[in-house]
């Protein structure tokens, strides 16, 4: 079709319609408050599909259904531990820092949030919760310029340098402009599009390969042929590979960028909707994700001639089975549901990493008295700069999108989990017991990611985090009673309101 290719036409509309979004964002942010968590004003549907969105990257659409596609469902404990950990989440966390954030002078950030929750007189736990946003996040946005990177090279020919920059220019451009309510209004065009894909791909798989016993029956043949247990939750499993998988679901109570959604909501009584909304629309498409990798081995089973491209990466099948089982216009509008899972999570982490930077280190240290005018626009700058490093951390062709999500997933959930929880929970912790919790945990991560031990690092950082935490704090002496008054009005309100 040449220059009328169809899926090069649906993408344009899309990367048109998500650009328009950012400029109408444009017109409704007065001040930084506005730019980094939109006035606190998102309702219960956009709340849910907008921590959905930014949590489900590109590896909802890519490494998930890679995994997949190359083990069985051996690899689904992902997406169990994951679910589990997103509605305890919902459930446990969500509500209560609604209410502790804005007790806590309102903050609009972690750090800032961290700072003001034990009293404001340490600037060390806001500097240090700042840079291991920064340090991990960086990571995660580069996972989102390679996944989105590897779309454009499979769709379009080009090469990956310049792949690079066609997945992430748009998400700068709507990210720079509109700021959070560019984010979050995206977010839930993303999200719907994102769960039609995964709805439908495995539809399309079990109809071009037959019926459901055909379907059987050629996983039976690909699992003799391969010699692995493709249909076993457990074959080829270790108990420590299945606690690694299933581990992913503590990341919940420490990523940034969903904590965010939580702290944006306009109640606490909202909450409880948005949960409910939020893990159905979860659910479906950790199904379709991991229904996609499983039907997607029986089908190239039946089609070897057509599996060039899952041979040559396995995260490639989604891409794959959607330009060979759709209609190119279609094929547009379902392969545009990865690029909508690379932006909305890039996006927020750009935002979240933009806010670190202009809150907690410009505001918090060199400009004090800074103007909401200028503030908004050094956050913008900031998401230009995090996005290049971003891109320059992208550049190397051979990067695995799941394994540089799965570092920085453990990452802050080591460091940030079990603080957000006893924070909320905990009316005896203290400051030193928080800081020193938060880096017993990032160092854990890092330093058990090159031991070579089988086990997710996120589970040594997480348990040592804990730990950590609770001694220290008993250690030390109590908090002031002005914390500990703040924390139990909050902990009122929130019961009160739920």
């Amino acid at each position: 079709m040449g220059n009328l290719n169809p899926m090069i036409i649906t993408f344009a509309i899309y990367l048109i319609v998500v650009v328009a979004i950012g400029f109408i964002a444009y017109f409704s942010t007065r001040n930084f408050g506005d730019y980094i968590l939109g006035g606190r004003s998102l309702g219960s549907f956009v709340t849910a599909l907008s921590a959905g969105a930014s949590d489900m990257s590109g590896w909802l659409l890519m490494g998930l259904p890679g995994a997949i596609y190359l083990s069985g469902l051996t690899e689904s404990w992902i997406a169990i531990g994951l679910t589990i950990g997103a509605y305890l989440n919902w459930l446990l966390v969500a509500g209560r820092l609604r209410v502790h954030t804005e007790y806590n002078n309102n903050a609009l950030t972690l750090p800032e949030y961290f700072h003001h929750r034990f009293g404001a007189k340490n600037r060390a736990i806001k500097v240090v919760s700042a840079a291991i946003i920064l340090f991990f996040f960086t990571i995660y946005c580069a996972s989102g310029i390679v996944a989105g990177a590897r779309l454009f090279e499979s769709l379009f020919n080009v090469e990956y340098s310049t792949a690079l920059w066609l997945g992430a220019g748009a998400t700068i451009i709507y990210t720079f402009i509109g700021g959070f309510l560019a984010v979050s209004w995206t977010d839930t065009i993303q999200a719907s599009l994102m769960i039609f894909a995964l709805i439908l791909t495995p539809i399309m798989i079990l109809i071009g390969l037959g019926d459901w016993q055909q379907a059987m029956a050629a996983m039976e043949t690909a699992a003799i042929t391969a010699g692995k247990e493709y249909s076993s939750l457990f074959a080829g499993a270790s108990f420590l590979g299945i606690i690694s998988a299933a581990a992913w679901g503590l990341g919940y109570f420490g990523q940034p960028h969903i904590l965010a959604r939580f702290m944006a909501a306009e109640s606490v009584a909202s909450m409880k909707n948005a949960r409910r909304i939020g893990m159905t629309w979860m659910v479906l498409c950790l199904a379709g994700a991991v229904a996609v990798g499983y039907f997607g081995i029986a089908y190239f089973q039946e089609h070897p001639e057509l599996a060039s491209g899952v041979t040559q990466n396995h995260e490639r099948i989604f891409i794959e089975l959607a330009t060979i089982l759709f209609n190119p216009w279609i094929a547009g509008v379902i392969l545009s549901a990865i690029l909508a899972a690379v932006m909305s999570t890039l996006s927020c982490q750009l935002l979240v990493c933009s806010s670190a930077i202009t809150e907690d280190f410009y505001k918090g240290f060199l400009r004090p008295y800074a103007s909401q005018k200028e503030l908004v626009w050094v956050g913008r700058f900031m998401v230009l700069l995090i996005a290049l490093i971003a891109i320059w951390l992208a550049g190397n062709p051979d990067s695995l999108v799941l394994g540089l999500v799965a570092y920085a997933w453990a990452g802050f959930g080591a460091a940030f989990g079990p603080v957000v929880i006893l924070s909320v929970f905990w009316k005896r912790m203290t400051s030193a017991g928080a800081l020193s919790g938060m880096i017993v945990g990032a160092l854990v991560v890092v330093l058990w990611k090159n031991s070579g031990i089988n086990l997710y690092e996120i589970v040594p950082g997480f348990i040592a985090c804990f730990i950590t935490i609770i001694v220290v704090s008993l250690a030390g002496k109590e908090p002031s009673t002005e914390v500990v008054s703040k924390f139990e009005e909050a902990d009122k309100v929130f019961r009160a309101e739920s």
